[in-house]
């Protein structure tokens, strides 16, 4: 292809991939965007292949059989509670894949520069060289990080964060031998084995960084390791001279990054905070906190929470990570449509960290077809719920604790919560009173307005909907 058709189709690529990233900041317009960036991706592998006249056809159509094969699996087993660590595996795999590639690419020009047949190859300059650091240094921190990520999610390792003496000197002692080796590595190139010790190393760091992050900042480690696979991304661009592999990482990594600075904001933390804070870690008991419940909680039943539905006019739910485990939202939405059929008014209160992903809530719920116009973010349903009759919290914790409106004194002091306690009735659906990923208890739960629905969230709300029904 000639160069100036090319630019024309990256240009064309590029354009799609930022209307693409348009469409999915609404809901309305997701499946569009996603269709448009994949069209975009299309074109952009398409013009790339044919470009670096990389037209290997058996391996070609080995990687695209494997890829589908893999794609297609993932897509029909993975349930939607498993989408955040499938998204941590993505992440993982994009920074892997930037450090394979930057690593072959490093090797081919120093084997063409040692066999001085360096005509159309790349130049170990130092553009090149930082680029291929910032490659392996990015995306190994990315793919151990995020395997880190998934293992918590999954349960195969403890959600609590794990910290120990000493930790933040040997994460920072580690973090400037990373630089020092690539620094190494960009005076000297030619040494090969320096890019894999600089690859070690990071992993290293990788792994140290979100080891000793808890459950609860999940949403966030996975946005901002989404924005590491982008910047690795870009930087892999960088060493292949690819300027839609730039233009794609850029807009990933911005975007990861916007992501994280938001759910920092929605739980009223740093950044720093977030990465060294070690939220939720096991709490030390104050005085006082183990009569938090003692005498004050009351029990409910299906039936009675029905019957205290039958006067009212306006219900809020609100979902938390518990709804995903229990699989309820099936039920939620029959619910839903029960309420509606007599006349109440039915909104849902979507905290932006109630999932283990940013979205999450919001995803399961429109996967039931429930109306996005019903899905209120934060900002908008609080106002309401001083004039709302019932609240329903399925699964909620920490982003339902009133402990959070206190300036100091936890580790949730500060951050925004939804203020389902100034309600008229609060009917809370849990399996026990045990404490979410912050590891304090709940005043919530014995508030005098507070009813407690002990049990599995599907199956409490099954019952909820049978005894309206009777």
């Amino acid at each position: 292809m000639s160069d100036s058709a090319t630019s024309i189709a990256y240009l064309l690529a590029a354009t799609l991939f930022i209307v693409g990233l348009k469409g999915l900041s609404h809901p309305r317009t997701a499946v569009r965007g996603n269709l448009l960036g994949a069209v975009g991706m299309l074109i952009a592998v398409a013009v790339t292949l044919l470009d670096r006249h990389i037209i290997s056809y058996p391996v070609l159509v080995i990687g695209l059989v494997l890829g589908t094969g893999i794609g297609t699996l993932l897509a029909l087993r993975i349930q939607m509670t498993a989408m955040p660590q499938l998204v941590g595996l993505f992440n993982g795999f994009g920074g892997a894949a930037s450090v394979l590639v930057a690593g072959a690419v490093l090797i081919g020009v120093v084997k063409a520069a040692n066999s001085g047949h360096v005509a159309g190859a790349p130049a170990a300059d130092l553009q090149f060289t930082i680029a291929t650091v910032a490659s392996g240094l990015v995306g190994a921190v990315t793919f151990w990080g995020s395997l880190v990520a998934f293992a918590k999610l999954q349960g195969i390792m403890t959600e609590k964060p794990l910290r120990y003496t000493g930790e933040q000197v040997v994460k920072a002692a580690v973090a400037l031998a990373a630089i020092a080796v690539g620094v190494w590595v960009i005076f000297e190139p030619g040494k090969t084995d320096l890019y894999w010790l600089l690859v070690a190393v990071s992993s290293i760091l990788g792994v140290l960084l979100v080891i000793a992050i808890g459950g609860a900042d999940m949403p966030i480690v996975i946005a901002l390791l989404n924005s590491y696979s982008g910047i690795a991304a870009a930087a892999t661009g960088f060493v292949l001279n690819n300027t839609v592999l730039i233009i794609a990482g850029s807009l990933v990594g911005a975007s990861g990054i916007i992501l994280t600075r938001i759910m920092c904001k929605a739980m009223n933390r740093s950044l720093a905070n977030v990465l060294f804070g070690g939220v939720g870690a096991i709490v030390e008991q104050k005085e006082g906190e183990d009569d938090t419940y003692a005498g004050k909680v009351k029990s409910t039943s299906p039936e009675e929470v029905a019957l205290l539905l039958q006067t009212a006019r306006r219900v809020v739910i609100v979902p938390g990570y518990g709804m995903a485990v229990a699989r309820a939202q099936t039920a939620v939405r029959q619910l839903t449509e029960l309420l509606e059929k007599r006349g109440i008014e039915v909104e849902f209160g979507i905290h932006p960290v109630a999932g283990r992903m940013p979205g999450h809530m919001n995803v399961l719920l429109a996967e039931e077809n429930i109306s996005y116009d019903k899905l209120k973010e934060m900002d908008q349903i609080n106002p309401t719920f001083p004039s709302t009759d019932m609240v329903i919290v399925i699964g909620a914790n920490d982003v339902v604790n009133p402990l959070a409106r206190k300036s100091s004194g936890t580790p949730i002091a500060g951050m925004p919560i939804l203020d389902v306690d100034r309600a008229q009735t609060v009917v809370v659906i849990k399996r026990s009173l045990s404490p979410g990923f912050a590891g304090i208890p709940n005043p919530l739960f014995a508030a005098n307005n507070t009813l407690m629905l002990f049990g599995d969230g599907k199956d409490a709300v099954e019952k909820l909907v049978a005894a309206l029904k009777s």
